[in-house]
C-alpha cells in the first residue's frame, strides 16, 4: 500500500469511526431527552429510527450519484448534510425539530458506501480486502466510544453537548476531507433516474416505517398494513421500471450476479442477528437479578466494549485472509462461529464477565460474515456501478438491522415472569423477560445465521492473486 492510499484510508476511517462515534452517543441520552420533552417512548424512538431510515435510503442513491459525478464531490455533501443536522438537533426547542435534524442526519450515511467504493478505487486489489477489514472494524470502535463517551455526556453534561462536541468533530473532518482527499473512479455519463428513486424512497421508507411502528401500533393494525401493502408495491413495481430503464437507478442485471445476490441476501440476513445479539445483551445485561446482571447503563455498555475492540483487530486479518483464500471459507467461518457465540449466549450469561466473553465469539462471528461481503460488491461490479452496488447492500443490512431489535423486543414481550416487591407492606408486582425470553432470542438468532449458511455455501469463490487480477475457482 504505497503513501497515498494509507492517507485516504485514514481519513475514511476517521469517518467511519466518527459516523459510528456520534449516533452511539445519542442512545444512552434517549431516556434522557423523553423525559426533558414529556414525551412517550414510542414517539422518543424515532431519535434513531429517523436517522436509520432515511440513511438506509439514501445509501443507494448517494452510490449511484458518486458513480455519476465523483467520489469526493457526493461524499463532502453526505457529510456536509450531517454537520448542519448535527448543529441543529444540539438546539432542538421540541422532540419533532430534534426528530427532523435526526432525519437530515441520515443524510451522512451515505459516506459508508462511498468511502468504500473509494478505497476499492485508490488500492489495489490485494490490499482492498484488508482496507475494507479496517473500515468495517472501526465501526465497532466508534460504537463502543459512543456508548461510553455517550452515558458520560449525558449524565455530566446534559445531551444537547453530545451533539454540540459532535459538530465540532464533524467540522474538522468535513476541512480535512475538504483539503486533503482527491476525486477518484471513472464517471459515467448518465442521467438521473427520477422515477426509479422515488419508487425505491418511497417504498422502503414506508416499509421501514412499517417496521419500526409495529410494536407499538401493532402488526395487523389497519394504518400499519396500508404503510407495508404501499411500500411492498412500490418496491414490486420499481423491479420491471429499472428493468426498462435506458440509464436506470439500479442496473438489475449486474444485482443478478451470483456474487452479488448472495452478498445482499446474506447482508439482510446476518444483519438480523446482529440486531439480535445487540439487543439482547443490553437489555439482559440491565434487567434486575434474577432476570437479568442488573448494571446500570454505563456499565452495560462496558460489556460491549471488549468485543467491539476484537472487531476492530480481527477485521483487517479477515479483510486479508477474504483476499488470500477467497470469500466463501471466510463466510462459512463466520456463520459457525457466530453460531458457537449465540449457543454460549444460551448456556453461558451469569456474569458480566461470561457475557463479555460470549459477545467476543458472536462478535468475530459477524465481523467475518460481514468484511467478505462488501468484497464480493467491490470485485464483482465494474468501476462504473460500485458505488450503487455497495450502496444496495447498505440499504439491505440496514432493512436487516431494522427488523433484528423488532424480533428481539416482540420475543421478550412474549415470555415474561412475575417480578414481585414487598415496599410498605404492600406487593408489588413488576413482569421482566425471564430467562425463556433470551434463550428463544438467541435460539432465534442460530436459526437465522442457519439461513445464512445455507445461502452462503451459493458462494462462487474466488482469490486475489497480485495487482489486477481476480481468479475466480
Amino acid at each position: 500500500m504505497d503513501k497515498r492510499g494509507r492517507e485516504v484510508l485514514l481519513l475514511l476511517v476517521w469517518g467511519d469511526l466518527l459516523i459510528n462515534y456520534v449516533e452511539t452517543m445519542v442512545v444512552p441520552a434517549i431516556p434522557t431527552i423523553q423525559s426533558d420533552f414529556s414525551v412517550s417512548s414510542t414517539l422518543a424512538s424515532w431519535i434513531t429510527s429517523a436517522f436509520i431510515i432515511v440513511g438506509a435510503v439514501v445509501s443507494p442513491i448517494f452510490g449511484k450519484l458518486a458513480d455519476m459525478y465523483g467520489r469526493k464531490r457526493m461524499y463532502l455533501i453526505s457529510l456536509g448534510g450531517y454537520l448542519v443536522a448535527v448543529a441543529l438537533a444540539g438546539f432542538s426547542p421540541s422532540i419533532y425539530a430534534l426528530i427532523a435534524a435526526r432525519a437530515i442526519q441520515g443524510i451522512g450515511y451515505g459516506i459508508f458506501p462511498v468511502g468504500l467504493a473509494i478505497i476499492t478505487d485508490v488500492l489495489p486489489p490485494q490490499d482492498v480486502a484488508t482496507a475494507q477489514g479496517l473500515l468495517s472494524g472501526s465501526v465497532g470502535i466508534g460504537t463502543a466510544l459512543g456508548l461510553i463517551v455517550g452515558s458520560y455526556i449525558d449524565q455530566n453534561f446534559g445531551w444537547q453537548y453530545a451533539f454540540h462536541t459532535a459538530f465540532i468533530l464533524s467540522l474538522l473532518f468535513f476541512l480535512l476531507i475538504l483539503t486533503k482527499l482527491k476525486d477518484t473512479g471513472v464517471r459515467v455519463k448518465e442521467s438521473i433516474d427520477y422515477v426509479g428513486t422515488t419508487l425505491l424512497t418511497v417504498g422502503m421508507v414506508l416499509i421501514l416505517v412499517y417496521i419500526t411502528e409495529g410494536p407499538s401500533l401493532g402488526w395487523l393494525n389497519a394504518e400499519n398494513l396500508v404503510l407495508l401493502t404501499l411500500g411492498v408495491l412500490l418496491v414490486l413495481v420499481f423491479i420491471p421500471v429499472e428493468l426498462r430503464v435506458r440509464e436506470p437507478l439500479v442496473d438489475m442485471n449486474l444485482m443478478r450476479i451470483r456474487n452479488v445476490m448472495v452478498a445482499n441476501l446474506v447482508g439482510v440476513v446476518s444483519s438480523i442477528a446482529l440486531m439480535i445479539m445487540y439487543f439482547g445483551i443490553i437489555y439482559y445485561a440491565q434487567l434486575p437479578p434474577p432476570f437479568g446482571l442488573g448494571l446500570d447503563i454505563f456499565s452495560a455498555g462496558l460489556t460491549l466494549a471488549p468485543a467491539t475492540v476484537v472487531m476492530f483487530v480481527v477485521g483487517p486479518i479477515v479483510g486479508k485472509l477474504t483476499g488470500d483464500a477467497g470469500p466463501k471459507p471466510l463466510l462459512v467461518f463466520g456463520s459457525l462461529t457466530s453460531i458457537l457465540g449465540f449457543i454460549l449466549l444460551m448456556v453461558n450469561r451469569g456474569t458480566s464477565q461470561a457475557l463479555v466473553e460470549d459477545v467476543i465469539v458472536a462478535g468475530t462471528g459477524m465481523i467475518s460474515i460481514i468484511i467478505p461481503l462488501i468484497n464480493m460488491i467491490a470485485v464483482s461490479l465494474p468501476e462504473t456501478a460500485r458505488g450503487i452496488g455497495l450502496g444496495v447492500n447498505t440499504l439491505l443490512r440496514n432493512l436487516g438491522a431494522s427488523i433484528g431489535p423488532v424480533l428481539a423486543t416482540s420475543i421478550m414481550s412474549s415470555y415474561k415472569d412475575p417480578y414481585v416487591l414487598i415496599v410498605d407492606n404492600q406487593f408489588l408486582i413488576s413482569f421482566y423477560p425471564g430467562s425463556e425470553a433470551f434463550n428463544v432470542m438467541f435460539e432465534v438468532a442460530v436459526l437465522v445465521i442457519l439461513v445464512n449458511l445455507g445461502i452462503s455455501l451459493l458462494t462462487r469463490n474466488y482469490k486475489l492473486k497480485g495487482k489486477g487480477r481476480n481468479i475466480v475457482l
